[in-house]
């Protein structure tokens, strides 16, 4: 085997993504919101991709005895870009708020401009991907593994996929935006992204918890305004089944073994100052 599977310092293979932008809210009769972005999304798993159209990045070489901070990401509220999320030196940048009667933002990947006015958002470079525009209502949020309107106009766009815990999961999806003037709701991007509102029927959807997806935007009438906020992030890292991680009290997360690794998950964490420590 090789010299990190057996002793220290340990292969650790990683996702990180970073919490999802929160929808534009919409004003009444007057213009819906842009979905927001996918937090950003890196990963160093072989085979696989970071976000933003980036190859996979290297492994991490951790020592025993090693401390490393540890910070999952909360998704943004509505009109609200997400927080990031961190593993040792790794750093996702939180999803771009979708807009509302104000400017959009960069981010992670960015959030879509509102129907009536604003340009699209950058993503991150190796992170995520740009929203789309505000072509037939509010543009769709970028997503790790497309821009926003990719697929359709107002479509949140796509996250990526990975197998690093034994399944194939997508996540960092766009929020999609408002769909007034097409007319039906619009699903969010695959990989936890909100549905965007419709004026007839219902306001943005919120991102999927623990993907980094961004929030669903609201509609252009008072009764369907209110848009969703984007979901939480996750940080998740493999070490050989020979090494132990020991996390700090406010740190919540499982482990499994997948072949020679054990893979953990960390879901929530309660401060910005949480660690792991190997051994």
């Amino acid at each position: 085997m090789a010299l990190g599977y057996t002793r220290s310092p340990w292969e650790t293979r990683y996702v990180v993504v970073a919490g999802g932008g929160g929808g534009g809210t919409g004003v009444n009769f007057a213009s819906g919101g842009g979905g927001g972005g996918a937090g950003g999304y890196r990963s160093s798993v072989a085979g696989e991709v970071s976000g933003g159209g980036a190859v996979a990045e290297q492994p991490l070489s951790l020592f025993s005895g090693g401390v490393f901070g540890v910070t999952v990401g909360a998704g943004g509220g509505a009109n609200a870009s997400g927080s990031a999320s961190t593993f040792g030196g790794i750093t996702c940048v939180g999803g771009g708020r979708g807009g509302n009667s104000s400017n959009n933002a960069v981010g992670g990947s960015g959030g879509g401009p509102f129907s009536q006015g604003g340009s699209p958002a950058a993503g991150t470079a190796g992170q995520g991907f740009a929203s789309g525009d505000n072509v037939r209502g509010g543009g769709g949020g970028g997503g790790a593994g497309e821009a926003g309107n990719t697929d359709e106009d107002a479509a949140g766009g796509d996250g990526v996929s990975s197998s690093i815990t034994g399944t194939s999961v997508f996540r960092a999806g766009g929020g999609s935006g408002d769909q007034t003037f097409s007319g039906g709701v619009m699903p969010g991007g695959q990989g936890g992204g909100g549905a965007g509102g419709w004026y007839l029927s219902n306001g943005g959807a919120a991102g999927d918890p623990n993907t980094g997806g961004g929030g669903g935007a609201g509609a252009s009438r008072t009764a369907y305004a209110g848009a969703g906020g984007g979901g939480s992030g996750i940080v998740i890292f493999s070490v050989p089944v020979q090494a132990t991680a020991t996390f700090s009290a406010g740190v919540t997360q499982t482990s499994t073994v997948v072949g020679l690794n054990r893979v953990y998950t960390v879901t929530a964490t309660s401060t910005t100052s949480e660690t792991v420590t190997i051994s």
